[in-house]
Order: C-alpha cells, then sequence, then structure tokens
C-alpha cells in the first residue's frame, strides 16, 4: 500500500536547534509561550473582522484569510518543535516528513501570493478609489484567495514529486528542527545538485515573482499618494506601512534560504524559525496596534462586555445589603493607561500566567508519580508549587481581563476576597519557605537523624501549621478593614485590591490603622526572614565540616531554596516594611511577587535540582518508549 521508498525509509532524525538540556527548557517555554500568542492574536483578529460590520471590507477580508494562513504556518511545524524538545530522539516518521514538506510549501507560498493580493488590494483603493468596491467586488476577493491557494498547492506538489521517490542513504539525520526539501534531498545516494539547483530555482521563481510584484504595487502607491491631500496620502501610507513591515518580515527570511547562494546552518535554522514562529507572531501586534480601525473595532468590543457587566451589577446591587450598598465597587486605575501598552500587557501577562501554572503543574505531577521524589523536602516543595499555583491565581486572572476593560471595576465582595487570600497565601507561602529551609536544616546538621525528625506526620503537620497561622493573619486583616467607613473616589492605584490601599479611602484619620496593618505585615514577613537567615547560617557552618561531595550537594540544593527566599521576600519587604511610598515601585514589586516569583520557582527548581532533571528525562523516556509500544 505504500510506495517502495517507504519501506527502504522510515524515519528521520531531527537534530533540533540545541543540545544543551537546560537550553532545551528554555526553548521550550519560549516557543510554547509564542506558539499560544500566535494562535490567539491570529484568533482575535478573525473574530474582530467576522463580528464587527464596520471591519466588512475587501481588505479585512483578505487580512482575516491572512490570519488564517499565518496560524496554520505556524502549525505546521511548531507543534512538533515543541514536543522535541522534551524528546530525546527527535524521530519524525517518512509520511509526517513529507507532510511537513507539502503543508509548510503549500501555506508559506499561499501567503506570499496573499500578500501580493493585499499589496493589489490597497493599489486600487489609492489608486482607483471611485472603482475600489466595483473592481474589488465579494466575487473577485474570494477568487484572488482561491487563486492564492491554487497556486501555493500547484507549487508544493512540483516539490513533493521531486523528492518522494528519491534514494535515499547514510544517516537518516536532518540538522534542522523540521523537515524542508533541501535538507532532505542531501540524504539522497545520487548526486543531487542539479535536482537541489531545481528545487531551489523552483521556491526562489515564487519568492521573487512575488516580491517583485510587491515592489511594484507599492510603487504605484508611492507615486500615487505624492499627488494626493496631505490627510489622504496620511491614511495611504499608515495603511501600506503596516503592510509593508509585514511584507518585509516574511520575505527576508525566505529569499535568504532559498535564494541566497551560501549555506550557513545555523543562520537558515534561525530564518526558518523567524518566519515560521516569529512572523505569525508579529503580524497580529502589527495589524492591531497600526490600524486605527482594528483598535476601534476592540474598543467596541470591550465596550460591548463593560456594558454587560455594569448591567449585571446593576442588578446585583439591587440585590445586595449592608457595606455593599454604600461602597459597592472599586475602580482600579491599573498598571497603564495606553491601550496598546494595555495589549502588550495583556499578551505577555496572559503568557507569564499560563506558564505559571504549567510550570507548578509539572512540579506536582512529577513529584507525585516519581518514587524517588517521594522525600520531605520534595513533599514540601509539592506543597510549595500548590501554593505558588495559587497565589498567581488570586489576582492575575482578573488583572489580565481588566486589561481588556475600561473601567476596571471591581466589586466590594470581590475586592475583600482578593485581601483575604492575597494574605493568606502569600504568608503561608512564607511559613512554607521558613519549613523548607528548617527541612534543609535538619537535612544537612542532623543527617542521621533526618528521617526520624523528617516523619509523614511532622511534615504534614508543619503543612498545617503554615496554613493555621497564615488563616489568622488574614483574617486579623480582613477584619480590621471590611467595616472600614470609605468615601471619596474609590479608585484604587494598583491592579489589585491591597490594604494599605483600602485604608487610604477611608473618611476618617487612618494612619494609626495603616501603620499598625504594616506592622502586623512587618512582623510576619521580618519573622519568616530572621528564621530563614538563622537556618541558611546554621547551614553554611556546618557544609565546611561535610566531605566535598557532601558539601557539593548541600551547597547545590540551598542555592535554589536561597534564591527563591530572595525572589519572594525582598520584593513583600519593600512593600509591607520599607517606610517610603513610591507608587510605580510598588506596584512592580507587588507584580513581581504575585506573578514572576510563582513562574520562577519552578524553573529554578527543574533547571537547578538533579533530582527534578532526572525525573523529567524519566517521564520522556516513559512517553517515548509509550509511543514506541503503540
Amino acid at each position: 500500500m505504500e510506495g517502495r521508498n517507504q519501506y527502504i525509509v522510515s524515519e528521520f532524525v531531527l537534530l533540533g536547534l540545541s543540545h544543551s538540556e537546560d537550553i532545551q527548557v528554555l526553548l521550550f517555554i519560549i516557543f510554547l509561550m509564542f506558539y499560544l500568542l500566535i494562535v490567539l492574536g491570529n484568533i482575535v483578529i478573525m473574530v474582530l473582522i467576522t463580528t464587527d460590520h464596520n471591519l466588512h471590507s475587501p481588505m479585512y477580508f483578505f487580512l482575516a484569510n491572512l490570519s488564517f494562513v499565518d496560524m496554520w504556518l505556524s502549525s505546521v511545524t511548531t507543534p512538533k518543535m515543541i514536543a522535541d524538545v522534551l524528546r530525546e530522539n527527535k524521530t519524525i516518521s517518512f509520511a509526517g516528513c513529507m507532510s511537513q514538506v507539502f503543508f509548510a510549501h503549500c501555506i508559506g507560498a499561499g501567503e506570499m501570493v496573499l500578500l501580493v493580493v493585499m499589496a493589489y488590494d490597497r493599489y486600487v483603493a489609492i489608486c482607483k478609489p471611485l472603482h475600489y468596491l466595483t473592481i474589488m467586488n465579494l466575487k473577485r476577493c474570494v477568487g484572488l484567495v482561491l487563486t492564492s491557494w491554487t497556486i501555493g498547492f500547484v507549487h508544493t506538489l512540483s516539490q513533493l514529486v521531486a523528492v518522494l521517490q528519491l534514494p535515499l542513504c547514510g544517516p537518516m539525520e536532518i540538522d534542522s528542527f523540521f523537515c524542508d526539501i533541501p535538507l532532505v534531498i542531501n540524504l539522497a545516494c545520487m548526486d543531487s545538485n542539479d535536482l537541489d539547483t531545481l528545487v531551489n530555482a523552483d521556491c526562489g521563481v515564487v519568492i521573487v515573482t512575488c516580491f517583485i510584484l510587491l515592489l511594484i504595487s507599492y510603487t504605484y502607491i508611492l507615486f500615487t499618494v505624492q499627488r494626493s491631500s496631505n490627510s489622504g496620502a496620511s491614511k495611504a501610507l499608515s495603511t501600506c506601512s503596516s503592510h509593508i513591515t509585514v511584507v518585509m518580515i516574511f520575505f527576508v527570511p525566505c529569499i535568504f534560504i532559498y535564494v541566497w547562494p551560501l549555506n550557513i546552518t545555523w543562520l537558515d535554522k534561525f530564518l526558518a524559525v523567524f518566519y515560521s514562529v516569529f512572523a505569525p507572531l508579529l503580524n497580529p501586534a502589527i495589524y492591531t496596534l497600526r490600524n486605527k480601525e482594528m483598535r476601534n473595532s476592540m474598543k467596541r468590543l470591550k465596550s460591548y462586555f463593560i456594558n454587560n457587566k455594569v448591567a449585571s451589577e446593576d442588578t446585583l446591587n439591587k440585590m445586595e445589603g449592608g457595606n455593599q450598598s454604600v461602597v459597592s465597587e472599586f475602580v482600579l486605575l491599573g498598571l497603564a493607561h495606553s491601550q496598546n501598552l494595555q495589549l502588550f500587557l495583556f499578551m505577555m501577562f496572559l503568557m507569564i500566567y499560563v506558564l505559571a501554572l504549567s510550570g507548578n503543574s509539572i512540579v506536582m505531577f512529577l513529584i507525585a508519580t516519581d518514587h524517588n521524589l517521594h522525600s520531605p523536602m520534595y513533599f514540601f516543595l509539592a506543597n510549595l508549587s500548590f501554593v505558588d499555583m495559587w497565589l498567581s491565581s488570586v489576582t492575575t486572572p482578573k488583572m489580565i481581563s481588566d486589561f481588556l476593560r475600561e473601567p476596571k471595576i471591581i466589586s466590594f465582595a470581590g475586592c475583600m476576597c482578593q485581601v483575604f487570600f492575597d494574605h493568606c497565601v502569600g504568608a503561608v507561602e512564607m511559613m512554607m519557605l521558613v519549613v523548607m529551609a528548617y527541612d534543609r536544616y535538619v537535612a544537612i546538621c542532623k543527617p542521621l537523624h533526618y528521617f526520624t525528625i523528617m516523619n509523614l506526620k511532622r511534615c504534614t503537620a508543619l503543612v498545617l501549621t503554615s496554613w493555621t497561622i497564615s488563616f489568622v493573619h488574614a483574617m486579623s486583616q480582613l477584619l480590621a478593614v471590611v467595616h472600614l467607613p470609605l468615601c471619596g473616589h474609590m479608585e484604587i492605584d494598583s491592579f489589585f485590591c491591597d490594604i494599605p490601599l483600602i485604608i487610604k479611602l477611608s473618611c476618617t484619620d487612618y494612619h494609626d490603622l495603616d501603620i499598625y496593618m504594616n506592622a502586623n505585615c512587618g512582623v510576619v514577613v521580618v519573622s519568616c526572614f530572621i528564621l530563614l537567615l538563622i537556618s541558611y547560617t546554621y547551614i553554611l557552618i556546618t557544609v565546611p565540616q561535610s566531605s566535598k561531595a557532601g558539601a557539593s550537594k548541600a551547597l547545590s540544593t540551598c542555592s535554589a531554596h536561597i534564591t527563591v527566599v530572595m525572589i519572594f521576600f525582598v520584593p513583600c519587604i519593600f512593600i509591607y516594611v520599607w517606610p517610603l511610598n513610591i507608587i510605580w515601585l510598588d506596584k512592580f514589586l507587588a507584580v513581581f511577587y504575585t506573578l514572576i516569583a510563582p513562574l520562577l520557582n519552578p524553573a529554578i527548581y527543574t533547571l537547578r535540582n538533579k533530582e527534578m532533571k532526572n525525573a523529567i528525562k524519566k517521564l520522556k523516556s516513559y512517553f517515548r518508549k509509550h509511543k514506541e509500544n503503540t
């Protein structure tokens, strides 16, 4: 049923982007983040164009198609690349390799032709504005899109036929992260120079032809713009600048890969990553940040959700009593007022939050499933990951959703919940870090009695004690402000509710209460920090007396703990203990300890901990064997 070549060559080995394990973990995080943003960004553009009647024009019809193509162009190679980062043997079947070749060239060529079509659309709109809607009618627009797909299909089919029955021999290794025709041709048993030239010439003709047509279109546009009015010229240049930026981002890497005569492996890899990952990521950002109609469409979408939310809250407020009848909601001023910056922060923080959840979930999963990690230290680490995951979830989802809202409002009940859980979970994390320091102290200073002292009963009790102390601390904070008389503008200059910010809205003299609340928090923060210093001082005194191997292992383990301690405690000390109040610094530090710290903790414990890295290897090996058996 399969061709002769498939029996001879069943799979290829992809050498990927890097052989360093630490760099591979970093690349996994980066490319997973980028891929999520690509899919999200392009879906947002398609949804906006589909739902907003003001965007039902030829230009946005083509833009929606470009977003669709971008999303699938990145999906041809990126998911496989991300999965391969966690695999030792990066193999791909012959059929999978040929599929990558087919779809990468088909979708890539389709995108080039589509960019030419968009340039033609701009040419007609600017050079023949009175006949624009007549020329670019729906039938012609659909015909042009189908033509771009047809040309892409014919081009890729001519490429695929040339290599499908090619006799291959030698080590089936492809020095890249995906299959491409020039790399497959290099594995041929015959002299492949002529075929390589033919294939590159085929690609070169498509790329250079499209690029020349684009240059012609934009040259005509620029000549026409010079003769237009200032306002018309400004709008035309603004629209075309977005198109030209996208064209340069996509075409320049392709020209270097398929037309440039020199073959530099690392440069080809970088350029392939650029046009298959970065170009689909930058396109939605360029068209939303630099396009007035797209920005207006996003405003209308935000306004729609805000109106629905306000209507729902008005209904709820009529049904609620108590303190909410006086103060029903607060306005959060957030991190930035610039709309473009808010869109950037939305994408960045969404990406970081997803990574924080994923990283901490992986740590908990590894510790739960690997019997070699069933020890007190990893029991506490799993609890720390659980706490980190919830600490970021107290404020981050609200902050992310608020980037798409104006105004950024939070109900009184929601505000009090943020206050309670932020202080409760934050205090738990501090206590857990103290417990982990005590665990390391016992392991290093009293190694013979370690498992006797740190038995399961004591470990569980220490975790429950952390939660109990934190609950009492959070309740004492909450009770002091929940019935506080508030007046004036209910504006909180932050992205979440915190006690010092609420106290400032009090109708009474709040100076004494502010000191009390900060002292309460300060006692918890400073006490935990002092206990940590004592534990690690004892450890550092004991370590030099150990053997070199033991000392090295102890320092390696403790360095990860100390790094996490500094990342979490320093921002908290500056916010609650430092007497100066600098709003922008408090916002930055709050973001750092509620979002960045929960993201960095799993990375630190996996990249700097040998046992965790071994657990990841075993998990990868398990999935690889399971795949081979399947």
